[in-house]
């Protein structure tokens, strides 16, 4: 077995007729850590997890409580893959939407995309930025591209979970309480300033999130469909900030750093500003049924095992760094990923693809999800932060250490 703090031994493969491991994948199914993979035999196992593959490879680590035994299987029916009508259609949709996007905002091309993702999923967005980069603009263009409803919420410290969500004001007219919801129930959901909130009314944003509902004097109300949460903070001003907990930075799909437009981008926004571009109002180019259907059409997008495979394996990497990195990497790592940054991976890769035309998930759209994916997952210590080391090059290294199907 690799011992911690060694990496993961390379496999060679002497002649062009010994199977790639990608092929083994597909024709022998799924192999998780220390556990069989499906209709294969015990002797067949897949290493310490991910991915590389040897003639006699060690398991991975073992749990002590005989945990490690292979789950049930659940009869699943795989969705029929989209026909080149759907995949007409959505390019359409897509298209339109992207121009109205553009119309507005010049520039923040991954911004565009990591929103969209997001729609298309369902999942929520975490910016981190200066002020003035376009932010409020983009999730405005995007809620009007789709006519949807947009609400903006300026947190600080003083905001009350109340003011969010929603309560109940005595009437005594009626005498009865009537219940007033809060902005949290609209399509799209700007949090501005996320980190100037207290931990209570941060924590108010969590049933809304992941529940896609709020309770309010003991009654449940479903938050409108689609529903999209992007919340920012600024890097640059710590002083009466409330850092996200782990679990509340859990619940975001996308983590995204934005930086400044180039010259010639901010030279167009003048010109556009001069225009009176922003002062005109858009029109709905896409209905919010069309943004449900764009959502069906994203979970038929095709995932194949092996590529699941490779996702599941660089979640395991994030968790056993000691058994991939150097020493002096993996000894950063305090906290790995959560099966949340799989679920997350699969779902936005999908939506990654649909975005480029294509019916099924390739290695590259992990790999260009991969910082959005586990920048906020992948927990360092303050020694990293001594050293100026970033997430995105412990990520890096961490998708080194996984053959890419």
């Amino acid at each position: 077995m690799t011992q911690p703090g060694q990496p993961a031994p390379q496999p060679s493969y002497p002649n062009a007729s010994q199977q790639a491991p990608n092929q083994q994948y597909q024709q022998q199914g799924s192999a998780y850590p220390g556990q069989q993979a499906p209709q294969q035999q015990a002797s067949q196992q897949m290493m310490g997890w991910p991915p590389q593959r040897q003639q006699e490879a060690p398991r991975a680590p073992q749990a002590t409580n005989g945990a490690t035994a292979a789950p049930q299987q659940v009869p699943v029916q795989r969705p029929e893959r989209l026909t080149n009508a759907e995949l007409a259609e959505a390019r359409e949709l897509l298209g339109g939407i992207t121009r109205a996007y553009q119309r507005k905002v010049v520039g923040q091309d991954r911004l565009r995309e990591s929103l969209l993702i997001a729609l298309m999923t369902g999942g929520h967005i975490l910016l981190e930025s200066v002020p003035g980069l376009a932010k409020t603009t983009a999730a405005h263009a995007l809620a009007e591209a789709v006519d949807a409803s947009f609400k903006r919420i300026q947190c600080t410290p003083d905001l009350l979970p109340s003011d969010i969500v929603g309560t109940q004001i005595y009437d005594a007219t009626q005498n009865a309480f009537t219940t007033q919801l809060g902005p949290v129930h609209a399509n799209f959901v700007l949090l501005d300033e996320i980190n100037r909130s207290s931990a209570k009314t941060q924590s108010a944003m969590l049933e809304a999130m992941q529940e896609k509902q709020t309770t309010i004097g003991g009654t449940v109300y479903e938050l409108p469909s689609p529903f999209l949460v992007m919340a920012t903070q600024n890097p640059i001003e710590q002083e009466g900030t409330y850092v996200l907990p782990e679990a509340q930075l859990d619940r975001f799909m996308l983590k995204d750093v934005l930086d400044y437009p180039t010259p010639v981008e901010e030279a167009e926004v003048l010109r556009r500003i001069d225009g009176g571009v922003f002062d005109e109002s858009s029109e709905a180019v896409a209905s919010l049924d069309d943004v449900r259907r764009l959502q069906r059409l994203t979970k038929r997008v095709y995932l194949d095992a092996s590529i699941t495979e490779y996702l599941v394996g660089i979640s395991y990497v994030t968790r056993h760094a000691g058994q991939y990195l150097p020493p002096e990497l993996a000894r950063l790592v305090e906290v790995g990923a959560s099966p949340r940054a799989s679920i997350n991976f699969s779902k936005a890769a999908r939506a990654l693809a649909l975005l480029n035309g294509r019916d099924h998930v390739i290695p590259d759209d992990i790999r260009r999800l991969s910082h959005r994916i586990l920048r906020h997952r992948v927990i360092l210590g303050y020694e990293a932060d001594a050293q100026g080391i970033t997430p995105e090059d412990i990520i890096d290294a961490m998708f080194q250490a996984v053959r890419t199907p």
